[in-house]
């Protein structure tokens, strides 16, 4: 006896599970946690690095120095490490900022090797971020990691120097690199095209790996704002910290001239507003997240490597492999770019220098004091002689006058 087969009804349910609101959790811990963003400037003196960093973020953050004060500022053999520190609120968001200034970058006749502390600087932060997160308490990491190097590049109208292509070849290996041609004001539209393209033909055959912000396939608008930002590379930039009135009265961020205003934020006189977009409101967060998922994983992966490649060595009775220690030139090159290291050693050289023009003042006041006492003594003997000669007159006188 076949009995007929009897379909169930499908369950209904009249909520969702719910899953969909991990989103709007993960907001309110981000909106709450805020989040740390470290930017680099590299480059040259002189182009405008400290007016962008103040332009990008509409406000004071780091200070102008004096004309005066900085060709009074003796050379330095390394480059320098300059960390500004701020903490900004937009909307109830806050963001810890540190901004990476470079000071004497390039400034050398020499600058063999001037890219040294800045590639030392960014591998001591991974070291430091790697340390901490091997500590049994990780409840207040200090994270330095670069997430963004702008690389400033002068306006020459010609090609990229020796100094910045090599530079950029050691940068792009440990930090998302972005090149910007700096005050893209002194050049012509039709120059400042053709610049971009020698730059870009340069990084090509040299094979720099910039940073490209990710296309999303799934979101037509903002694969195509990738897009143009990647046309756009390298971003010519104008900063400005002035308000200034435009033909329609109207004031606006901008630089003025005699024959007009470039405007900051006006797309068809710099790409300053596709720079700002792609630091700050597109894709930090991707920014942070390459730096964690490859910079830092490339770096505490071969730090890891190595451990284990010495561990090996050390455990192994071959001798003929000896264990890799640092040499004594190795360690003095790593303590000369540590800017520490730099800041102690001009505190010495410094203090030295006082010490031995102060007693070099001692000796020549010592020196000035016997020359005015012998010039004493001799006026002295000459006076004694006088008197010992009129003496002589007057005894010849009364010689005379008994005869």
């Amino acid at each position: 006896m076949a009995s007929a087969a009897t379909a169930s009804p499908e369950l209904q349910y009249s909520e969702l599970v719910g899953i969909d609101n991990l989103p709007i959790q993960r907001y309110k811990i981000v909106s709450k946690k805020g989040a740390t963003f470290t930017l680099m400037v590299a480059g040259e003196s002189g182009l405008g690095k400290t007016t962008f960093i103040n332009t990008l973020f509409q406000t004071s953050l780091k200070n102008h120095i004096e004309n005066s004060a900085r060709h009074q500022k003796g050379i330095h053999a390394t480059v320098e490490i300059d960390v500004v520190r701020a903490e900004l609120e937009e909307k109830n968001f806050k963001i810890r900022l540190n901004v990476i200034d470079t000071p004497g970058f390039g400034d050398n006749i020499n600058n063999k090797n001037s890219y040294q502390s800045l590639i030392d600087f960014i591998d001591d932060q991974h070291d430091s971020y790697m340390k901490q997160e091997q500590q049994p308490s990780r409840n207040n990491i200090h994270d330095l990691r670069v997430h963004a190097c702008l690389y400033f590049i002068r306006p020459t109208g010609h090609s990229l120097k020796p100094l910045d292509i090599e530079c950029m070849k050691k940068l792009c290996t440990r930090v998302n690199l972005i090149p910007v041609i700096a005050k893209a004001d002194t050049l012509s539209p039709k120059e400042m095209s053709d610049f971009k393209q020698r730059i870009r033909a340069v990084i090509e055959a040299q094979d720099i790996k910039i940073y490209s912000p990710p296309i999303d396939l799934d979101d037509q608008t903002s694969a195509e704002h990738a897009k143009d930002l990647i046309q756009l590379m390298p971003f010519a930039i104008i900063g400005s910290e002035s308000l200034v009135k435009n033909l329609k009265g109207d004031l606006i961020i901008g630089r003025k001239f005699p024959w007009g205003i470039a405007e900051v934020e006006n797309s068809s006189h710099c790409d300053f507003l596709k720079l700002r977009s792609l630091l700050l409101r597109t894709n930090m967060l991707d920014l942070i997240l390459s730096t964690e998922e490859l910079h830092y994983e490339s770096y505490r992966a071969f730090k890891m490597e190595e451990q284990k490649s010495l561990s090996s060595n050390s455990d192994s009775n071959n001798d003929s492999i000896p264990p890799i220690v640092p040499t004594s030139n190795s360690i003095n090159q790593r303590l000369q770019n540590n800017p520490l290291f730099r800041k102690d050693e001009e505190q010495l050289k410094n203090y030295f220098t006082e010490k031995v023009k102060t007693e070099e003042s001692r000796f020549r006041q010592w020196e000035q004091n016997i020359v005015n006492e012998r010039n004493r003594l001799n006026k002295d003997l000459e006076a004694v002689q006088q008197q010992i000669k009129e003496l002589q007159d007057q005894i010849k006188e009364l010689s005379v006058k008994k005869k």
